[in-house]
């Protein structure tokens, strides 16, 4: 027969195993589309890890309830080290490009920078960036990692 005291410290380990996985995952499971009333755009990626060498999928998605311009057809699309330093936009060209609310447009990064080379293992930054109506900046950013 078990002591009192160790059921009483294995029940109280479940229990609070149990809870903290939970906040792990609230924590973990941002949501990436949320739609609002103003000017909005999001960042959406299948998942947060991707493997080295792996696709990653990026939408860009106007959530709000006005146009958003962009100065070319990379839809202002940059990813970054978390320094800053840029490692990858895409190829395009100086035309004007709209974004109506509910419109998206995807693009895929291979985890070659620009310069050629591939992308070590880290954290990445993906933003967007655009201006309104108003002639107002938005921008949206959101992180992925690169495993091994």
């Amino acid at each position: 027969m078990l002591a009192k005291s160790l059921v009483i410290f294995i029940a109280i380990g479940v229990v609070s195993g149990f809870a903290y996985g939970v906040y792990l995952m609230d924590f973990k499971s941002t949501h990436q589309l949320v739609y609002v009333d103003d000017p909005s755009i999001s960042l959406v990626t299948e998942k947060f890890d991707f493997k080295k060498g792996e696709e990653i999928k990026i939408r860009i998605v106007n959530s709000g309830t006005t146009p958003i311009t962009f100065s070319d057809t990379s839809y202002g699309l940059r990813i970054t080290g978390l320094s800053g330093i840029l490692m990858y936009s895409p190829t395009s060209v100086q035309v004007v490009s709209t974004l109506e609310p509910g419109d998206e447009i995807e693009f895929s990064w291979d985890q070659i920078k620009n310069d050629g080379d591939v992308a070590l293992e880290g954290l990445y930054k993906i933003s967007a960036k655009g201006l309104d109506d108003k002639g107002d900046q938005v921008e949206k950013s959101t992180t992925v990692t690169i495993w091994k």
